[in-house]
Order: structure tokens, then sequence, then C-alpha cells
């Protein structure tokens, strides 16, 4: 990106985020298609009856129904910076092979989660779909990176993993998939989160020079920030089948990402970055659990359904899981910092 290094040099501005401006670039680049997209998402959404209607049952919180599209404007985003930027970040292989996977996997879990919000696919065939996908993204990989999990440091001997990396990879993914999916239940909370986590990711890539990492994951930081702008309450759209597409894509940077990080904060990095709604899933299992009702059976027992339960408004709830995700990545963050 030469000119915005001559754009900053011209401005004496030359020594702000070195290492980091590319990334910022591709965040603003989504930002501004997600802004631009969004409202022919929701117009779409209304003409083809993807829509949340808030007496479909007692878990909406919403009062009015709204278009659900809203995966839609944020994978095109995060696919358009990325096709701007890539090639002039990195001219010689501009789409490395796990990127092209990537985008292709994540487009599969799109088109599948737009289905989902007309007709309302079984969680049968959407746990095979995010499974298979898992498994897929894995066989597009060489020597810039790959998006599996080859093995584990156990008190500094190496465990490899083998075969059962693919599954075990395709499951983590999964779980991260789906559980950035069951946090969107109030306005601007999955989207939010997933800025956070996606900005946290981008800083830790560019600090073990990961830059691709940190580019695609500020694409999606971006996206997610622009697509807020409709999705915070009151919201005008709801991610709807794009929080799949969101937690996918940063589940599977989180696994690339780790390649390069000491032992033990790999294994800690997944755990603070998506720390919101990992709590969330395990919170939500263990309540059901006891209550002796099925494990998969929607309610209203998440952890944003609780604090709107003690009386915090919706904008108070997102607030205060805004700050706790905030917290988790700056611990993970100094972590980080501290042991380059």
């Amino acid at each position: 990106m030469t000119w915005f290094r001559d754009f900053l040099a011209t401005n004496g501005l030359d020594g702000v985020f070195p290492g980091f401006r590319t990334p910022l670039v591709a965040g603003l680049i989504s930002f501004l298609v997600v802004l631009a997209t969004t409202p022919f998402a929701m117009k779409l959404a209304h003409k083809y009856g993807a829509v949340d209607d808030p007496t479909r049952d007692e878990r909406r919180v919403h009062t009015k129904i709204t278009p659900r599209w809203g995966g839609l404007p944020v994978w095109l985003g995060v696919v358009v910076a990325c096709g701007a930027v890539l090639p002039f970040a990195y001219p010689e292989v501009p789409f490395a092979n796990y990127v092209i996977g990537l985008l292709l996997a994540s487009f599969a879990i799109l088109v599948m989660g737009m289905i989902d919000d007309v007709v309302q696919l079984s969680a049968k065939v959407q746990m095979a779909v995010m499974l298979g996908v898992g498994v897929g993204v894995q066989f597009f990989y060489s020597d810039v990176g790959r998006v599996q999990v080859g093995g584990v440091n156990l008190a500094g001997n190496w465990l490899n993993f083998g075969l059962w990396a693919i599954p075990l990879t395709a499951i983590y993914i999964f779980i991260v998939t789906k559980t950035m999916d069951t946090i969107d239940g109030i306005d601007g909370l999955s989207s939010g989160i997933a800025a956070i986590s996606a900005g946290t990711i981008a800083v830790i890539g560019s600090i073990e020079g990961q830059p691709r990492i940190s580019l695609i994951a500020m694409a999606i930081a971006g996206a997610c920030l622009g697509f807020l702008r409709y999705n915070y309450n009151p919201a005008k759209i709801f991610l709807g089948g794009g929080a799949p597409v969101i937690g996918f894509l940063l589940g599977s940077l989180s696994v690339v990402g780790a390649m390069k990080t000491a032992a033990t904060l790999a294994l800690l990095i997944p755990i603070f970055i998506f720390g919101i709604p990992l709590f969330d899933a395990g919170f939500v299992v263990i309540r059901r659990i006891l209550s002796r009702s099925p494990i998969t059976s929607p309610d209203k027992r998440h952890v944003h359904h609780t604090l709107l339960k003690y009386g915090f408004s919706q904008k108070q709830t997102v607030w205060i899981l805004y700050l706790v995700a905030i917290t988790l990545s700056g611990i993970i963050l100094y972590m980080v910092r501290m042991n380059d």
C-alpha cells in the first residue's frame, strides 16, 4: 500500500501504527462496504421473507418484524477488503491457499444461513454443514499457513494428533461457530463481540508476525463495526445466518494465528478471545442439564437473557458483555506482548 505510506509520510504520520497500516486499510474498506450494502440486504430480506417475527416464540426480545440477512453485507465486506488489499500487500502470492479455503468455506456457511433464515433448517443439517466445511477447509494449505490444530505441547513434549487433527480441528471450529451464533440474541451483541474478538486476533497476528491473519481479522472487525451501525439497539437488521459465518472465520483464524504462538498461550488465546460465547454456551448447557431439558432446545437461559431478567436494558446488557470481552482481550494481549 505505497500510496498509504506516502500519505502518512507527507502528513508527518510515518511513525504511526508501523506494521498495522495495511490491516487498518482492510478494516476501513470492509467498514465502508458494509455501511453501503446493508440497506440493500434489508430490502432483499423483506422481499424473500427472510425476516424475524417477534411472535414466533417467547425468546424474542424485539417487538417488530426485522430482516435477517445481515450476514450477506458482512461477508461481502470481508471479501471485497481482502480482494482489494491482499494483491497490494502480497503481490507474489496475494491469496494463500488457506485464505481461498476460508472464503469458499465461509460462503458455503453463508448460503446455509441465508436458507435457514427463510425455511429454518434442522439442527442436524446445520451441524453436518458446519462440520463438513470445517473438515474441507483444512485441505487448503501451503507453507504460508493451514487451518488445522496439528498437535499440542505437553510439558515440553509435542503430541502430534496425526489424522485425529482433522476431526478435532473441525469440532473446535464448529464450537466457536455455533457459540457465536447462540449469543446473537439481543441487538448488537454478536456483532459487537465479534468486532472485539476480530480486533484482538488482528493485534495478536501483528505481534506474532502473521500479517495475513492480522489483515483478514481486521477486515472482519471493520465489517462487524459497519454492521453495528444498523444492528445496535434498536436494530434495523439482524445477523441471522450470518453469525455462524463470522464465528467460522474467527475460529479458523484463531487456529492459523496460534501456530507461531508459545504453546501455553496457544491454548489460552481461544479461551480469552471467545470467552463470552464459550462461557454462555457452558452456562446454558449446565442449566439445561440441571433442569433436565434437551441440550439443543432453544430457551431464555442465555447470559444476556439472565441480565435482562435482572432488570438491565438491552443497551446496558450488551455494554456489560462488551466490557467483559474487552477485559479478557486486554489480558490475553498483555500476555502475548510480554511473551514476545
